[in-house]
């Protein structure tokens, strides 16, 4: 279907453009190259971490760190279901078995009450979400996972850039995850990354992203011989991949601040004209990102039908993992979470990118406005 208001478009311009066309004239090093320790470098410096590496997706950063951590069968990783699927699934890929925690009201983040309720003997990890990129309650689950001896590896994929005062998430946990996937804030069309201040754990995902190869120097650019020591998969990105996340990374702040003044405007015209819309509120001191805009809405699936006969795009961010069918009826998980599942029941994204007109927001606002009134 053609939309006339798309949920997203990628921010870009003629830097992104000639970034990508160097790398690609250069005529080599199209797969391994200089612009992916580059793009590394940039991310740890931005976020303050002290190791940054790339890999093919944020799933795949994910799948890494679970190994590099030693996390395999009889260990269970507490994650919520409230996600993208792949926070689930990492845990299955390693052999350990995901447990499901609920959510809390303030951020849709992880409950650290109910993370407490669901740690055994077995526990092993907690994979907190940052949420449509606002800050989960990431300083009690830190205090948590020390408490319990555990490993907190935090799925800041769609919150490259959120903060608590000045610190940014991905550095509150042992690892960081970040998304480069094409509606994230900082893209690369797919890509992803995990930063860490164990230089320990970064030498064992190093090993894991490029088949287990004891790399020395370019393995393209070199007549020596390199040696395997450890099993590995096939998940890096490319030369050309990297730099046009240098070029995004360059303008990083100024798409952050794009789209915070963007669902300012949102905030206020929903808030002013639309009781049957409700709006997180932000916790003090929490950055909140907004790679997503997504609202609490009554008769929200009635909602979504009507804004698709408009020709505005909207979706579910997102059904609880807990109750597909795969969790359900292969892998035969039966739970109950009340918060995950009110919430999940009645949130809908919004059409929401770095620079949506004006007019396409007034747009959806008219029309939910007229579908609420014309009730």
């Amino acid at each position: 279907m053609t939309w006339k208001i798309p949920l997203f478009r990628m921010y870009w311009d003629e830097d992104d453009i000639r970034l990508v066309n160097e790398a690609i004239r250069s005529g080599m090093q199209w797969a391994a190259g200089p612009k992916i320790a580059e793009f590394e470098q940039g991310i740890s410096e931005y976020i303050g971490s002290k190791y940054c590496l790339t890999f093919n997706s944020g799933t795949s950063a994910l799948h890494a760190a679970l190994a590099a951590y030693g996390i395999g069968k009889e260990d269970e990783v507490i994650v919520p279901s409230f996600t993208f699927i792949a926070t689930a699934n990492v845990p299955q890929f390693v052999g350990a078995r995901s447990v499901f925690a609920d959510i809390e009201e303030k951020t849709w983040g992880i409950d650290p009450n109910d993370v407490l309720e669901k740690i055994t003997k077995n526990t092993r990890a907690i994979i907190p979400v940052h949420y449509g990129g606002c800050p989960c309650d990431i300083t009690a689950l830190r205090d948590i996972a020390d408490d319990h001896n555990l490993f907190l590896i935090e799925d800041a994929a769609e919150a490259f850039g959120a903060k608590i005062g000045d610190r940014k998430v991905g550095t509150f946990g042992d690892s960081g995850m970040f998304s480069f996937c094409q509606n994230k804030i900082l893209t690369t069309g797919e890509g992803g990354a995990m930063v860490t201040e164990s230089r320990d754990i970064y030498e064992k995902m190093k090993l894991l992203r490029s088949h287990g190869r004891l790399e020395t120097c370019d393995y393209f650019s070199t007549s020596s011989v390199m040696d395997y020591v450890s099993l590995g998969y096939n998940f890096r990105i490319s030369n050309i991949t990297a730099a046009l996340g240098i070029a995004q990374l360059n303008k990083v702040e100024k798409i952050i601040k794009i789209r915070r003044e963007d669902a300012s405007r949102y905030i206020h015209d929903l808030n002013r004209i639309v009781p049957e819309i409700s709006i997180p509120n932000i916790p003090p001191k929490y950055f909140h990102v907004y790679q997503l805009f997504s609202v609490i809405a009554q008769d929200r699936d009635s909602l979504i039908k009507y804004l698709d006969t408009e020709g505005i795009m909207s979706k579910i961010y997102f059904s609880p993992v807990h109750l597909t069918d795969f969790y359900k009826n292969t892998l035969n998980y039966q739970c109950t979470l009340p918060v995950t599942e009110k919430i999940a029941g009645s949130t809908i994204s919004l059409p929401f990118y770095p620079g949506i007109p004006p007019s396409d927001i007034d747009s959806v606002v008219r029309a939910i406005r007229d579908f609420y009134g014309g009730r």
